[in-house]
């Protein structure tokens, strides 16, 4: 009889923020406007970096393959998010609970590690200029982005396959807007205190100790700056790292906050707020941050627009020799 009772939960009742039904549908329309941005500013990314050679360097392509990060977590996150917007209480299927919440898990994990790296190639370029091809060389590059690929499958395999190995026997609501682990794992009936030691510890090794590396890095990439004699050298420099590290302190920020936070420690409402800092304004301020304040990225944008502009001409108005638009 208890056998039966625990293998009774065949699916999940998202309950969103059904307290203010109210704000329901200003919320859809809210965040189906952020899902459109995000997804067309990293499309924007993509697209300028693939096409633009000048732009193919460690910085500029780990900034591609974060870009590509950010859209799978918005295609992970946002269309269940809307569909429970758009009512107060939506079932998600069993399966598709746990092929959300590998699907995050994988890419946030990957974000983390990625993130490391842009600060450790920052760290490079910054601090040991003239080695900085030989410290970055094409091989390191792509043992970086593999590293931080392979360790978001293993965190998202592991802490996935765990959390829906234990019985869920009732209730089935989960207070939240998706399939995090968190609010998914109040509703295991089982002693879930070794997981809980587990995701504490993978917590601290996979989104504290890079936080302090790169914290670390930056450090020292602070005093590299302060000792350049150039003025718009260091301006440069300052740029560069803000984006980089504006958008570290946000995602790592509310990432910690989340996943280090004790049960009773925030009411659900304010949990829900901090699971969308990081899954929703992470991606949407990304392309904003790097796009606005890199003047490289704004040149090559400009350059792909006059070409789309003269293509535009020569096959609809008055031709010309787009090639001879200035760059």
């Amino acid at each position: 009889m208890k056998r039966q009772n625990q293998s009774s939960v065949v699916e999940f009742i998202l309950l969103g923020f059904s307290n203010f039904p109210e704000l329901q549908e200003q919320l859809f329309g809210v965040f189906l406007v952020i899902c459109l941005v995000t997804l067309t500013g990293n499309a924007i990314i993509i697209v300028i970096i693939s096409l633009e050679q000048s732009l193919h360097v460690p910085m500029y392509l780990f900034l591609l393959i974060l870009s590509l990060v950010d859209v799978g977590i918005s295609a992970v996150v946002m269309p269940e998010m809307l569909v429970v917007f758009s009512s107060e209480k939506t079932s998600i299927s069993f399966v598709s609970c746990f092929v959300q919440m590998y699907f995050l898990l994988l890419f946030s994990g990957t974000e983390c590690f990625l993130l490391g790296a842009m600060a450790y190639d920052r760290f490079a370029a910054i601090c040991h200029p003239l080695s900085y091809p030989m410290i970055m060389n094409k091989r390191v590059f792509t043992n970086l982005v593999m590293f931080s690929w392979v360790s978001g499958i293993v965190v998202a395999t592991v802490q996935t396959t765990w959390v829906f190995s234990f019985p869920f026997c009732g209730p089935n609501e989960i207070n939240h807007l998706f399939c995090e682990t968190p609010p998914v794992l109040e509703l295991v009936c089982a002693d879930t205190f070794l997981f809980e030691i587990y995701a504490f510890t993978g917590t601290i090794l996979i989104v504290v100790v890079p936080f302090l590396l790169i914290l670390l890095s930056y450090v020292r990439i602070l005093f590299a700056i302060l000792k350049m004699p150039s003025t718009t050298g260091r301006q440069k420099a300052f740029s560069t790292c803000a984006s980089h590290l504006t958008s570290v302190t946000l995602f790592y920020g509310t990432a910690n906050m989340t996943y280090l936070q004790p049960k009773s420690g925030y009411s659900p409402e304010t949990k829900k707020l901090m699971s969308l800092a990081y899954t929703l304004l992470t991606p949407l301020l990304n392309p904003l941050i790097y796009s606005l304040r890199n003047s490289e990225m704004k040149r090559a944008l400009m350059k792909l627009w006059r070409r789309i502009v003269g293509l535009h001409t020569f096959r609809f108005g008055k031709p010309c020799d787009i090639w001879s638009l200035p760059d």
